[in-house]
């Protein structure tokens, strides 16, 4: 079977793209009858053809949401360990060529996170550092995932790249879920974007999934950074991804999410604007697309936003979230990757679930009992 960067490498940005673009309202109107959508479908749905058919994307896709998750919503928390990196990636805050203080937190530090962290009934962590190799790599995130296993049950990671000998054994201590975003898939452009570290390299990055996939993870995030290329066919090819990867690793399972530019320090501005109503399109359509992938939402976005995506397709957010390392006990003014939209507390995001008529689960499963 041929590998992802293979299919890939076969098909051009500019022709997807407006493939996309030249989809018709017959077009919409046949992928919403559909009683199981394909990749036209998928073009179609997040075409501009499709954007006066929102309410019947909304519509179709809070049924299938409740029919296959029921009417929860999974929590989840990041700990960020380290902002050390090795890459110059222009929109990260943690970027080589920032100026600012590095910070990767100890062991004892972590412990004294961790604390915070189950005070706030949390069962979900996920483990966030730069990329790092010397600083925050393998050896030090295999000390992390040990150190914290035995605390939470179910440990993710959203680090740098490895290879699938340093995934196996990740997965060997507990390891659940593995996130890694390609950022952007157009090729020619990603170099801009990324000039200089190991996450340079394109096919490298892209090939991880099916690293991750050999190695036998549970389940593998993916996403593209909205705001670098056009949405649309950003999108589609991330969809196409999963596609391939749920093919051909049949018992893992798969979450998207949907990561905005935010303010940050550094003066990149997003190429591209992602309104609400754009974001909203794409979330429905991953789910029309994919009725089982797990779609989560964090603080990056708004608190408006949020309550009104309860509904929607999402099936997993982040509350009370810190994005600079050990920013829940230790280092309360560290350097933030990414500004956070939505600061409400764990306890008022549950409320708002609630009231929202649905249930908050902090363990797979297991309803909020608070």
């Amino acid at each position: 079977m041929k590998t992802f960067e293979q299919i890939h490498l076969a098909h051009q940005w500019d022709e997807v793209k407006e493939s996309i673009y030249n989809k018709t309202a017959a077009d919409v109107e046949r992928a919403l009858a559909a009683s199981r959508t394909d990749l036209e479908d998928y073009k179609a749905l997040v075409s501009p053809a499709a954007q006066p058919y929102l309410e019947q994307m909304a519509i179709k896709s809070r049924a299938i949401t409740q029919q296959r998750f029921g009417k929860t919503i999974q929590m989840y928390i990041p700990l960020y360990l380290s902002n050390a990196c090795a890459n110059g990636c222009v929109y990260c805050g943690f970027s080589h060529s920032n100026d600012i203080k590095r910070i990767t937190l100890t062991a004892d530090q972590v412990m004294e996170e961790v604390k915070v962290i189950k005070g706030m009934g949390f069962q979900h962590l996920l483990l966030v550092t730069g990329e790092h190799p010397a600083q925050c790599g393998f050896k030090y995130l295999k000390e992390m995932v040990e150190l914290v296993k035995p605390h939470f049950a179910h440990v993710s990671i959203e680090v740098q790249p490895m290879n699938q000998e340093e995934y196996e054994q990740l997965i060997l201590l507990g390891l659940n879920t593995v996130y890694v975003y390609q950022e952007t898939y157009n090729r020619d452009n990603y170099k801009m974007y990324h000039p200089k570290g190991k996450k340079s390299n394109f096919g490298y990055r892209l090939a991880t999934p099916e690293r991750l996939g050999d190695a036998g993870i549970h389940k593998i995030g993916m996403g593209c950074l909205l705001g670098l290329e056009d949405w649309r066919t950003d999108s589609f090819f991330t969809a196409w991804h999963l596609d391939y990867l749920e093919k051909q690793y049949w018992r893992t399972k798969f979450s998207v999410s949907f990561p905005r530019l935010r303010p940050h320090a550094g003066s990149f501005q997003p190429n591209v604007d992602v309104g609400d109503k754009e974001l909203a399109q794409l979330i429905m359509a991953y789910r029309l697309f994919k009725p089982d992938v797990d779609l989560s939402l964090s603080t990056r976005e708004s608190q408006v936003f949020r309550d009104h995506m309860l509904q929607l397709g999402v099936t997993a957010m982040s509350a009370g979230s810190k994005t600079e390392p050990g920013g829940y006990a230790v280092y309360t003014q560290a350097l933030e990757q990414f500004s956070v939209a939505d600061a409400r507390s764990p306890k008022e995001m549950c409320d708002m679930i609630r009231n929202g008529g649905y249930e908050p689960v902090w363990k797979d499963w297991d309803a909020c009992m608070q």
